[in-house]
Order: structure tokens, then C-alpha cells, then sequence
């Protein structure tokens, strides 16, 4: 098991809160179940925005960067969270290099909703399998920045690079990385420390965006 490991969420203005705060309950608990089980070790889970200042998520919350990109510490791990503005994040040249310059000395490159389309830009997941939100589906395709954009499944694993596809999704990717990152003793605690069993009210079938 590793001992501590530095890991790194991207935020921007138009982030979809729970694409990066699911992963990032997942991702700390790991240290919750440390300290309740007296393991050595704690990983640094951050949040970094372009400046380092907050930003305005999709649905108005308001959050604080813990570093820039220019201050923050080479991470193990990335994440990057979907959302509208990640039409914009596409683009954004400052983005793109620190995604690939921090990807290049990764372990685990990962994404959520449209997040995976900004990782096949920064070029982390050009020409790889990755997957999206079912809405986007079409969307991350016409880019034409991916070798396949998977539909129907809940995360996609090529290489050291996972997407993972919208919102509650990404809480199953960061369960599954937590796996990788330390073993399946430690993910199936988190998953009891967070008493995570979803049941939802309503269920449905997904459009078919294939």
C-alpha cells in the first residue's frame, strides 16, 4: 500500500460540483479510514484553479482553490470534472499544458462527464477509449480527439487514463481507484465508512445516445 500520495482535482468556473466532489468524499476518506484503523500514511487530495482563485461552479456553489498553476505540487493523480464549462476549458491553452505537463509523471489520469474531453485535448486521452455523460456522447465523438468514446458504461479504463461518465458515476470511478491506489480492503472500507448503497427512488433507462 502506498503511503501517502498527492492528488490533484481541477476546478473552473462551470465545474458540475458533484463530478468533483463525489470523487474528492471517496478520495479523503481513505485518510478517514487510516486514522480510524491506526494506518500509517495520508494523502494530500487538493483542489487547483488556473489563478488559484474561486470559482463559480455549474450550479452557483462558489469554491476556493487551494493552489494555481503555477503553485501547485506535482500530483500522482489527476482528476478533471465535466460540466458546461468544460466547452471553454477545451480551449484554454493554460489548461491544456498544465493537464499534460502534470499527466506526464501521473500514476492515474481520470476525468468525469465531459471532463474526458478536456483530457483528449491536453493529450493524456488522445486516441484512447474514454467515455462521457450519455448526453455528451455525440458531442466528445465529433471532436474527433478520441480513438473510442464509449457509451453504457460507468468508467473506462486505457491505460493509466479512466473516465468515467456523468455525476454519480464518478463516485464509482474513485472507488474503483482507490483500489488500484491502495487495495480492495481499503475501497470496500470507504465504501462502508461512507455508507455508500445507492438506492434511488425512480429508476429509468438511459436514452440511447449511441
Amino acid at each position: 500500500m502506498t503511503k501517502s500520495l498527492n492528488i490533484a482535482i481541477l476546478i473552473f468556473d462551470g465545474a458540475e460540483e458533484l463530478d468533483f466532489q463525489g470523487p474528492w468524499e471517496v478520495l479523503t476518506m481513505v485518510n478517514t479510514v487510516r486514522a480510524f484503523k491506526k494506518i500509517e500514511g495520508h494523502d494530500k487530495v487538493y483542489l487547483v484553479s488556473e489563478t488559484g482563485a474561486k470559482v463559480t461552479c455549474a450550479n452557483g456553489m462558489r469554491v476556493e482553490a487551494d493552489f494555481s498553476y503555477a503553485t501547485a505540487p506535482q500530483a500522482d493523480v489527476i482528476l478533471v470534472p465535466g460540466g458546461q464549462g468544460t466547452r471553454r476549458e477545451v480551449t484554454n491553452s493554460a489548461t491544456l499544458k498544465w493537464i499534460a505537463d502534470q499527466a506526464a509523471h501521473c500514476t492515474w489520469v481520470t476525468s468525469v462527464c465531459t471532463g474526458s474531453m478536456v483530457l483528449a485535448a491536453a493529450g493524456p486521452a488522445r486516441g484512447k477509449r474514454i467515455t462521457t455523460h450519455w448526453a455528451a456522447i455525440g458531442e466528445v465523438r465529433n471532436r474527433g480527439d478520441a480513438g473510442e468514446v464509449v457509451s453504457g458504461q460507468r468508467w473506462v479504463v486505457d491505460g493509466n487514463v479512466v473516465t468515467s461518465a456523468g455525476v454519480s458515476a464518478g463516485i464509482d470511478m474513485a472507488i474503483w481507484l482507490v483500489a488500484q491506489l491502495h487495495d480492495d480492503d481499503m475501497a470496500k472500507t470507504v465504501v462502508r465508512m461512507m455508507e455508500y448503497d445507492p438506492a434511488p427512488p425512480f429508476a429509468f433507462a438511459k436514452p440511447d445516445r449511441t
